[in-house]
């Protein structure tokens, strides 16, 4: 079962890892619609891990089936990104924010230009 849940843990984080690598580069590329749909995913992510005094709720459930506490028992990734993991995708994402911020207040300048 540690197994599944660590599988399931390892995609989902990667989904998330993945659009918070993608956010600056769909403002650039001025898909705004996609970039806010993005952003409203991640911040309900970060509401989720809130609620759950800031950990992932597939933790509390792969610490039901093994008495391991390193910092990846519960995910298939190396333990320095797994301790380090929320404080490297969330300056990724405050960084993707301000591009789509900046992206998005100079296309309605050029667009209230012409």
């Amino acid at each position: 079962m540690l197994v599944a849940i660590k599988l399931l843990h390892t995609l989902i984080w990667a989904f998330m890892a993945g659009i918070i690598v993608a956010l600056p580069f769909l403002a650039i590329l001025r898909r705004f619609r996609l970039a806010a749909i993005v952003s409203g995913i991640i911040f309900l992510e970060g509401i989720l891990l809130a609620v759950n005094h800031y950990r992932c709720p597939l933790t509390d459930l792969a610490a039901r089936f093994t008495t391991s506490r390193a910092h990846n028992f519960d995910i298939y990734l190396p333990g320095w990104l797994a301790q380090h993991n929320k404080l490297i995708f969330g300056l990724l994402f405050m960084v993707g924010e301000f591009v789509l911020l900046a992206s998005w207040l100079k296309y309605r300048h050029t667009a209230s230009t012409r």
